[in-house]
């Protein structure tokens, strides 16, 4: 009669503190930047600051879609629970963090689009429009979502990582497919603005639903012909991109 409630505590445990570390990600975010216009760039932040906030953004955005997973691979541990999973969370993270390095970068780079007429910023904007458009459809897209949809056979795998280390490699492989996953829908807050918050919430939503959906794979193609859609709209409606256009307030 105990090992039904042990084995759904083992299942829940994980996942709950997963989701309430990415609440109170949620919450700092809406505190320190709620209320404010959204950004282009790397909102006049440099590399240390720029890389705190976003990974603090990516927990938000990343760990509510992550927490079947993690509480699947607790269901593997058998000993000293809590400090592995912590340790497992950590390392997936730092996937994530490591990825601000290039974010950074082009969000330099994309930061100076905004400075430019509205017709050259709306022209980047189109070029991230597409790309993740075009990324949506592919099969590498395809194949990393397939991991995390049905990551059966990435636990057998981890089971097998030997030694301490195996607790940081599960989280840095599952990253590594979740960033393979999601990195062209994170590529996407350069157009609407860094830190807007609407816009990470919608995108919250699309990664949960692609990875955790039954029609998880219907809604990341959809998303990815919207974006092309968008791509072409963003000509004829500016302001769908204000990171990059100023909301189609700027002179052209």
């Amino acid at each position: 009669m105990t090992g039904r409630p042990l084995t759904v505590r083992r299942a829940t445990g994980p996942a709950g503190l997963l989701l309430a570390a990415a609440a109170a990600a949620w919450v700092w975010l809406v505190a320190r930047w709620g209320g404010m216009a959204a950004m282009p760039g790397t909102m006049g932040l440099g590399l240390p600051a720029f890389l705190a906030v976003w990974t603090l953004m990516t927990a938000a955005m990343m760990l509510p879609a992550t927490a079947p997973v993690a509480a699947l691979y607790a269901r593997t541990i058998t000993v000293r629970r809590a400090p592995r999973m912590v340790v497992f969370t950590l390392a997936y993270l730092l996937v994530w963090a490591a990825a601000g390095l290039p974010a950074y970068g082009l969000g330099v780079g994309l930061g100076r689009a905004a400075d430019l007429p509205v017709l050259a910023g709306t022209a980047v904007a189109a070029a991230v429009f597409a790309v993740n458009g075009v990324y949506q459809l592919t099969p590498l897209k395809d194949r990393c979502l397939a991991r995390c949809r049905s990551p059966i056979g990435l636990m057998l795998r981890y089971a097998s990582y030997p030694g301490p280390a195996r607790d940081a490699r599960a989280g840095v492989h599952h990253g590594a497919f979740c960033l393979g996953c999601c990195w062209s829908l994170m590529v996407l807050l350069a157009a609407f603005g860094a830190m807007n918050l609407w816009a990470m919430a919608a995108l919250t939503a699309v990664i949960t639903a692609e990875k955790l959906a039954p029609a998880g794979r219907l809604v990341a193609r959809a998303v990815g012909v919207a974006s092309i859609v968008l791509a072409v709209a963003v000509f004829w409606v500016p302001a769908l991109a204000p990171g990059l256009t100023g909301g189609g307030t700027a002179g052209m």
